[in-house]
């Protein structure tokens, strides 16, 4: 019995790690590796100088570095005053407000960019700024597409505190102010930071907003790799960047689990919200939210529908009769209809596979061992498996791009090469979304349930398997909306006789033709329907304890 637990403890753990070595290590270090070695096979560290020695690249370091941290920064400027005013206050249509919030971080970043280009393009309600192809277009898609992450962790963990803390001190004689800044900001301050890291890691990685947006002149990091790739065929110089990309990286992964450490501590501090009524002193977090909800989340979605409708100043569904139509324009081969089957079909299997090693990865490390050597062995596995999360979906792309391609694996022409490499950028998700649930269970019920008689695999069904089903769910429907909007990896891999919905998005909307602009809005909102409606059912499903990304 015992051999047969150990067996299939080993089993879980090592068929996920062997799907992570084939899939994501071996075409990472390859890709890497590209960066040290010269065409020859010998060692060669000439590319880095190379690539360092261009103005060019320092340059786009900066811009990246920059726009990120400008984007980290707003977006937890505008995220805090929503958080309270969406967590921490109750009034009519605060559900609605808070699935309002939610929608941009759920929208593919290529029709995230297609909003604001529409907004702010010739013929926008914005076009009077002259914002298009800015770098405060750029910044400002950015916080638009993080804003509701700073606001659900921050705002999960501010509902949580216990205001007994803040009274306490008010009763002291501290002002507002000041209780808000001894009492409440340091209890904040984990979910902040580690909101914080997170964004500035998705800032960084940003790509389909930075290549609609910014195009070459605004070009980043990650949307640099992919123009070395395609566009110069420079493989040396995109695996330099992917290196320095690696490197900035970690040091946000770090920060984020480090502070994620301890805001898990702090959720501890009350199990159920606390709410109240919206008070004088709560307008100006109620003002600021306003703002920004109906200027920088309704504004450019409310555009990208408008412009969709219309064509020549009047109203018109052409452009969404066009999406059927193969013949309409020569910038895709494929109807956009046809795209959206396609991605819907390698967005179910790429969830399947994510959910299958996600759940047994979670299944993993958040077992209890008793001893220290267990726990760090757990501990370890868990941050191998969030290393996709650390590295860009466009690396990945063009790790499999490089790798994937002779034997023993050779995947050219197979139909699974797309759905695995969403299935990699999706796992790191799911097992933040699962295990949160999996160590809320006591240990005391599998326990009791051990002491009834029931196997080891009994109480893995019985007890774990019923929170499993929820979660999973859940989880298998976020996976199912990330791999639908999937970009960064999908643009390297994807054929042209069968592209997913985004890459027609995009080769549509870098055609200057009327015809072309206009199905490309069409696409963006069928697309950000698609994954809508899959949020929605994952929000009403979603467990009380379910991980950041939820």
């Amino acid at each position: 019995m015992k051999a047969q637990r150990i067996l299939g403890w080993a089993l879980a753990a090592g068929l996920p790690l062997v799907f992570l070595a084939l899939f994501f290590a071996w075409p990472a270090a390859t890709l890497v590796l590209r960066g040290f070695t010269s065409p020859e096979g010998g060692w060669d560290f000439g590319a880095f100088s190379e690539v360092f020695a261009r103005d060019r690249t320092w340059r786009i370091i900066g811009l990246t570095l920059g726009m990120a941290t400008a984007g980290t920064v707003l977006a937890v400027l505008l995220g805090v005053p929503g958080a309270y005013a969406l967590y921490r206050c109750r009034f009519p249509g605060m559900m609605v407000a808070r699935a309002i919030v939610a929608v941009p971080f759920v929208l593919p970043t290529v029709v995230v960019g297609v909003a604001f280009r529409s907004l702010l393009a010739s013929g926008g309600w914005l076009d009077f700024l002259g914002l298009d192809g800015s770098v405060v277009a750029v910044v400002a898609a950015m916080v638009f597409f993080n804003y509701s992450l700073v606001v659900r962790n921050v705002g999960n963990l501010w509902a949580r505190l216990d205001p007994r803390q803040v009274e306490a001190a008010r009763a002291l004689g501290a002002t507002p102010l000041r209780a808000f800044l001894t009492v409440t900001l340091p209890a904040l301050a984990p979910a902040i930071v580690s909101a914080a890291s997170v964004v500035f890691l998705f800032c960084a990685t940003a790509f389909g907003i930075v290549l609609i947006l910014g195009g070459v002149r605004l070009a980043t990091i990650e949307s640099e790799i992919y123009l070395l790739t395609t566009t110069f065929l420079d493989l040396r110089g995109a695996a330099v960047l992917s290196v320095v990309q690696l490197l900035v990286i970690a040091v946000a992964l770090w920060a984020a689990g480090q502070a994620r450490k301890r805001s898990e501590r702090a959720l501890n501090l009350r199990p159920d919200p606390v709410t109240h009524r919206p008070r004088g002193a709560d307008v100006p977090a109620f003002v600021v939210t306003g703002i920004v909800v109906a200027g920088l989340i309704v504004l450019p979605i409310a555009q990208l529908v408008w412009r969709s409708l219309h064509s020549g100043g009047r109203f018109t569904l052409e452009h969404y009769r066009n999406l059927a139509n193969a013949d309409a324009t020569r910038a895709v081969r494929v109807s956009a209809l046809q795209a959206a089957g396609t991605s819907i079909g390698i967005a179910l299997i790429a969830a399947l596979i994510a959910l299958v090693v996600g759940v047994a990865v979670a299944l993993v490390v958040t077992r209890r061992p008793r001893t220290r050597r267990g726990r760090h062995a757990l501990a370890f596995l868990d941050a191998t498996f969030m290393l996709p999360l650390g590295v860009s979906a466009v690396t990945v792309g063009f790790g499999f791009l490089i790798t994937l391609n002779r034997p023993p694996l050779d995947l050219r022409s197979s139909f699974w090469l797309v759905p695995i490499a969403q299935a990699v950028v999706a796992v790191p998700l799911v097992v933040r979304m699962i295990a949160p649930v999996l160590r809320a269970i006591s240990p005391r019920q599998r326990e009791a349930a051990a002491s009834l008689g029931a196997s080891p695999g009994r109480v893995l069904a019985t007890i774990d398997g019923a929170h499993l089903v929820r979660a999973g769910a859940v989880a298998a429907g976020f996976a199912l909306a990330v791999s639908l909007g999937e970009f960064g990896a999908t643009s390297f891999l994807a054929r042209p006789e069968s592209p997913t919905l985004p890459v027609v998005i995009y080769r549509l909307i870098s055609r200057p033709g009327a015809l072309e602009q206009g199905m490309a809005m069409a696409a963006s909102v069928l697309l950000a329907a698609l994954a809508a409606v899959v949020m929605v059912i994952v929000e009403r499903g979603r467990p009380s304890q379910a991980g950041e990304f939820a």
